[in-house]
């Protein structure tokens, strides 16, 4: 307990030092965005005793990194921009982006149904879901997670053969990662290769990503920050069936504001790569007080903090909840609030952006903290640059 104690002094004063370095280091020193951002980071290390947090706030393209804490309470490495951190259900915005690309190529349509690339569930419910139904959430009711009796690609298949609608598709939403990670296998198949080479091999280098992967390698092992649990015990993610595809990319706070940036319209892409990015934001379903993107999820702007706090809530996660069809569907909106969240046993993650202003935030974490304190750390953030 004592050595606890100690290691976590250590990390809070580390913090501070990481925290001054990069306020010096800000291409446009911001003094009311450095003191919220410090303020509120430390408040929720405190809180939480998140051992490690690094913040990316771009405006306009320009940068602003703040890293506080340690990657690792045994080696007490410093967070950095580079630090590679597990980033849970952020991964599923990807997912989206690698199918909206292979649409934009032409190598699939998100109104196809799932049997058109998997034979095999020809004639069942599942084989009859439309592809943009599994990026919605909108399938007819899977659980979160995909059963621990499903351990390889054929449990999966006689699974889903079995699998039965809990209601129409299109009516609910529940959150889960088995509809979106059957998305991701779809898209690569469509791509005639496996989803962790689609992703790493095509998309992450299109996107200019240099940081971003499925499986670190053991050259970037050192980068790889360590996550703790709500014991505060060392944690990293266990593969599972369809983990990949729903929630198993390690990135840094730089990869993916560059991404949310792409997201903006920022860059130089290709026409399918700027399309894909596009329809990812595309609105299918009103659910509460948020629209349902591809993956993405946006709220009218500006927006009440309350608004955010029940779409990223609980219930949103974990319950069924009435999805307003938008036919047609609504295209993308500048004057929006367009948010992810992400979590693994041992991190959390949150990735926001207002096309209409051209800012962003990323929020990276090696413990896995409450949603509400991610969504209020970024709300303040966004307040202290208007």
């Amino acid at each position: 307990m004592q050595m606890s104690r100690k290691l976590s002094a250590i990390a809070l004063s580390m913090a501070g030092l990481c925290a001054f370095a990069n306020v010096a280091l800000a291409q446009t020193p911001e003094p009311k965005l450095d003191a919220v951002v410090q303020n509120g980071a430390r408040h929720v290390m405190q809180q939480y005793a998140v051992p490690g947090l690094v913040i990316a706030v771009s405006v306009n393209g320009k940068h602003h990194f703040y890293t506080f804490g340690v990657a690792s309470k045994t080696t007490l490495a410093p967070v950095t921009p580079d630090t590679l951190f597990e980033v849970g259900s952020v991964s599923k915005v990807f997912t989206a982006t690698l199918a909206t690309y292979a649409q934009a190529k032409g190598q699939l349509s998100l109104t196809d149904t799932v049997a058109k690339y998997v034979p095999a569930l020809e004639g069942t419910p599942f084989g009859k879901v439309m592809l943009s139904h599994l990026a919605t959430h909108t399938a007819g009711g899977f659980p979160l997670q995909v059963p621990d009796s499903v351990q390889n690609e054929q449990q999966l298949m006689d699974y889903l053969k079995t699998w039965k609608p809990v209601y129409p598709a299109g009516t609910q939403r529940s959150y889960a990662n088995p509809s979106i990670g059957m998305l991701g296998m779809i898209a690569a198949k469509s791509m005639n290769m496996p989803f962790d080479q689609a992703m790493e091999q095509q998309l992450f280098p299109a996107l200019g990503l240099e940081s971003s992967y499925l499986t670190v390698p053991a050259s970037k092992m050192g980068l790889y920050a360590q996550g703790y649990n709500k014991q505060d015990e060392p944690v990293r993610l266990t593969p599972g069936v369809l983990g990949n595809e729903a929630y198993g990319l390690k990135t840094t706070a730089r990869d993916l504001i560059h991404f949310t940036e792409l997201s903006l319209g920022q860059g130089k892409l290709g026409t399918d790569l700027r399309r894909a990015l596009t329809d990812t934001r595309t609105g299918y379903f009103r659910v509460g007080p948020m629209t349902q993107d591809l993956i993405w999820e946006q709220y009218p702007y500006p927006v009440e903090l309350k608004s955010l706090l029940v779409g990223n809530s609980n219930k949103m996660a974990y319950e069924n909840n009435d999805a307003i069809a938008l036919n047609p569907p609504l295209a993308p909106q500048q004057a929006v609030w367009v948010n992810k969240t992400g979590s693994t046993n041992g991190f959390g993650a949150y990735a926001v952006f207002v096309p209409a202003e051209q800012k962003a935030i990323v929020i990276l974490a090696n413990k896995n903290y409450p949603n509400d304190a991610r969504v209020e750390l970024a709300y303040q953030i966004l307040k202290a640059l208007n």
